[in-house]
């Protein structure tokens, strides 16, 4: 059983998620939360599998929320799936960096939420690869100051780091096995030795040490990528 806490500033929303995740036979809503500083107790308390975050919530944001769940002692296995009204803003990339696993429109269909919730608790990363590469399209035209590579980065071989560039570019595996001419097993491996050597949480975690790292460049033109077949 996949145990879920739904955590948003608005009763009915909170309502309406709850009754959707109770009426799946494998998932169970553990708690509803009305700010993050609750989200964050109730994290703390229940252990949930999956958190479904709101970004903008009174007091305490979606995103500091977010960053608390993460790195908590108690509650670094758990999962946080952000809920929010537009698929590209700055919160969404604020709540990547805190350790968030993907991200969800509110009006996502009903099936594709729970199905959602399903993909996170596995320990996937909800970013599907045209969304990823929307993200750094956006990551890269950001004034930042410098960047911030993962120390393990060090640790990594030069075809790791290969496929981690691949991997920010917003790259699936059947896509960067064509790049590399390998196997997608071969390339499902290189990911999760990276996962492991990067203390990554998940896919989404990798885009972000891709980009701190200085890996990444633009997306490559339509022109210019192998075919865009998915995992």
């Amino acid at each position: 059983m996949i145990r879920v806490l739904v955590a948003d500033d608005q009763a009915l929303v909170r309502g309406s998620f709850r009754f959707l995740v109770d009426s799946a036979p494998d998932l169970a809503a553990v708690g509803e939360a009305a700010t993050g500083a609750e989200a964050v107790d109730l994290a703390d308390h229940e252990n949930p599998d999956v958190v479904l975050m709101d970004v903008r919530m009174p007091g305490m944001d979606g995103i500091e929320a977010t960053r608390r769940i993460c790195t908590g002692q108690a509650t670094s296995t758990v999962r946080v799936l952000i809920l929010t009204t537009f698929d590209i803003d700055e919160y969404v990339f604020a709540a990547l960096h805190a350790g968030a696993s993907g991200f969800l429109l509110k009006d996502t269909p009903p099936t594709d939420l729970l199905t959602a919730i399903r993909i996170v608790a596995a320990g996937d990363a909800l970013l599907a690869p045209r969304v990823t590469r929307r993200l750094i399209e956006e990551f890269t035209r950001r004034p930042e100051a410098g960047h911030r590579p993962p120390p393990a980065l060090a640790e990594t071989t030069e075809r790791e780091r290969e496929v981690l560039t691949l991997v920010g570019l917003g790259l699936s595996n059947t896509e960067i096995a064509a790049h590399l001419h390998v196997s997608v097993s071969t390339a499902k491996t290189h990911v999760g030795r990276l996962l492991m050597k990067l203390n990554a949480r998940d896919r989404a975690q990798l885009v972000i040490a891709a980009y701190d790292a200085g890996l990444v460049l633009p997306a490559p033109t339509a022109t210019s990528r192998p075919p865009q077949a998915e995992d």
